[in-house]
């Protein structure tokens, strides 16, 4: 095993050099339930570039998160899934659901204002608020 490159602050540090940035989780989000095509991904993230959905996409192969498969049909077709690596952040981007409709809520009291759906139920919500979740201030 080689010596790190770069030396972390923290843990935090370490992940979001891996998933950080405005694109990599969102990536990521559309690909836990189910395999995706490049222009699915890109009909999901509309405000993605095609260039910058293909960096981010290599990128987070690179780091092992994702999968590729390259059939070779004509047309081509290209599918990305988590890879068993990328799946160990599953919690981490239902956490980031979670918490981000808690906070769209928090600060403008109804979801549907900020946020297109699907939301979580109100049980789903109460559980998550009460629990590790976000603290009620």
């Amino acid at each position: 095993m080689e010596p790190p490159i770069k030396k972390y602050q923290s843990g935090v540090e370490a992940t979001l050099d891996v998933i950080g940035g405005k694109w990599k989780s969102i990536i990521l989000y559309h690909l836990v339930t189910e395999k995706r095509r490049f222009n699915e991904l890109r009909r999901l993230t509309p405000n993605i570039s095609h260039k910058m959905l293909t960096q981010q996409l290599r990128e987070l192969e690179r780091d092992g998160l994702i999968l590729r498969h390259d059939y070779n049909e004509v047309p081509p077709r290209v599918e990305y899934e988590l890879s068993e690596y990328g799946q160990g952040l599953i919690g981490v981007l239902d956490f980031f659901c979670y918490w981000g409709e808690a906070h769209v809520e928090r600060v403008y009291g109804d979801k549907s204002l900020a946020l297109e759906g699907p939301f979580l139920s109100d049980e789903e919500a109460a559980q998550f608020a009460s629990g590790a979740g976000l603290k009620q201030v």
